[in-house]
């Protein structure tokens, strides 16, 4: 039998005891601030979230994945951080992954009791074909699922680099996984439903390790998606507007220069900054790692 008494995330909010006869404004209220703790607990972990960040980027640059594995709504918003990186970063759909246990359907309907097969973490990593370079983070609000434990003990049998986030502390995967980001918002509104704040502050956390790798990389140049992929007319506009911001021309230049660049905008953005074809901008910005920073300091100088 779990313990639940030794899980936060299981304990009842003290708040909310009468929740089923709170008038619905004092609800509302009572749950916005309930889901403030959801950002504050964050703080306590800066330093691990840096970490994770790091061995994120190093993993990307030597052409590693950054993996997210979970059960439920842990796995869920580990596929939800990974499949809007291809539209955002500019990456191909290999490059962050999710895993759920039940499969991918399971993101849509729950497969009860998969969580529960830790044998079957090992064996989805395998499927990907799992690589030394890779970075594997395990996501369990309880701490404890066993799917996600299989998943990190293989990982770590392969010499593939770890983290983890949960939202319990002194969890059974931060016993095996030294690099666990512990975000603990305390009891749920609704007593165990970790959809609300444990799933709330998991969200946010993966926000910062995708985003903050990304731009570590050169995915990002001030705060613009440069490498945005311009797939629908929203996103047409979007790139065109990048390429107006950074350099400031003209919407007609932008337009231009991108239709040039074939929608490429970083590359857009680097002929317009230099006057130059899409070829000479591709050959700067190979000199410069891929950064229109470093293009940008050539050209000054």
């Amino acid at each position: 039998m779990i313990d639940f008494k030794k899980m936060t995330t299981e304990q009842e909010n003290p708040r909310t005891s009468g929740l089923s006869s709170m008038e619905l404004r004092e609800a509302i209220e009572v749950m916005n601030e309930e889901n403030m703790r959801a950002v504050t607990c964050i703080e306590s972990q800066y330093d691990k979230i840096e970490r994770v960040i790091e061995i994120a980027q190093d993993a990307l640059a030597q052409g590693g994945r950054i993996i997210y594995m979970g059960a439920g709504t842990s796995g869920r918003i580990g596929l939800l951080d990974a499949v809007e990186c291809p539209p955002t970063f500019g990456v191909d759909d290999n490059t962050v992954i999710g895993l759920i246990a039940g499969g991918q359907h399971a993101f849509i309907k729950a497969v009860e009791g998969a969580e529960d097969n830790k044998e079957q973490g090992k064996t989805d990593l395998q499927v990907i074909d799992l690589s030394p370079i890779d970075l594997v983070i395990g996501l369990a609000a309880s701490g404890r699922t066993p799917y996600v434990i299989g998943g990190l003990e293989y990982a770590q049998k392969l010499g593939s680099r770890t983290a983890a986030v949960v939202c319990n502390w002194e969890s059974e995967i931060a016993k095996i996984c030294p690099l666990t980001i512990e975000v603990v918002p305390g009891p749920e509104v609704l007593t165990g439903s970790t959809r609300l704040k444990a799933g709330t502050t998991t969200k946010l956390v993966c926000n910062m390790i995708s985003t903050l790798s990304m731009i570590r990389i050169g995915k990002i140049y001030k705060n613009y998606m440069v490498d945005v992929k311009m797939t629908n007319e929203k996103l047409v506009t979007r790139g065109t507007n990048i390429v107006m911001a950074v350099t400031g021309c003209s919407k007609e230049q932008a337009q231009n220069a991108l239709k040039n660049a074939d929608g490429q905008v970083r590359v857009a953005i680097t002929m317009v900054l230099m006057g130059c074809s899409k070829e000479q901008a591709q050959n700067a910005l190979d000199r410069a790692d891929g950064c229109i920073g470093n293009v940008e300091q050539e050209v000054q100088v």
